[in-house]
C-alpha cells in the first residue's frame, strides 16, 4: 500500500498531540511508515533530567521496531518551526542503522502543507553502521 507524504505528515501531526513536553514546550511529532504501509507513530517525551529525553523519531522507531517491524520507506517530523524540525544527531544515526533507504519528510505545524524532502544519506553522510 502506498503512503503519500501527505498522509504521512498528517499522521506526524496526529502522533504530536501525544507529546510530553513540559520544560521545553517544544512538541514534536514523528510518523514512520513501513513496506506493507503500516503507520507507527510517536511524540517526544521530556525528562528533567535533560539526557534522558527521547524524540519523536526515536520513540516511533523504537515503536515499530519493538512490535516487529524492519522496512520502513519514509519517516515524517512535524513540529512548530519554520521549515520543519529536523532530526537530530542521535535519530539521523538510528534512521542510518534502522531505515537507511526512507525517505525524510519535515513540516512545520503550522502548515502542513509545505515540507522539505531528504534521504537518510543526505540527512548522515558516512554514516557509521555496522556490515552484517
Amino acid at each position: 500500500m502506498k503512503i503519500t507524504p501527505e498522509k504521512l505528515i498528517q499522521a506526524a501531526a496526529q502522533a504530536r498531540l501525544g507529546a510530553v513536553a513540559p520544560y521545553s514546550k517544544f512538541q514534536v511529532g514523528a510518523a514512520l511508515v513501513t513496506s506493507a504501509g503500516k503507520i507507527i507513530g510517536g511524540a517526544n517525551v521530556e525528562s528533567a533530567s535533560y539526557g534522558l529525553t527521547c524524540c519523536a523519531e526515536r520513540v516511533a522507531l523504537f515503536a515499530a521496531l519493538t512490535s516487529g517491524h524492519r522496512d520502513f520507506t519514509a519517516v515524517a517530523v512535524v513540529a512548530r518551526a519554520p521549515a520543519g524540525p529536523m532530526p537530530c544527531g542521535a535519530c539521523r544515526q538510528l534512521l542510518a542503522e534502522y531505515a537507511p533507504q526512507a525517505r525524510v519528510y519535515v513540516a512545520d505545524s503550522d502548515d502542513l502543507t509545505q515540507f522539505r524532502t531528504f534521504t537518510v544519506g543526505e540527512l548522515l553522510p558516512a554514516a557509521f553502521v555496522l556490515v552484517p
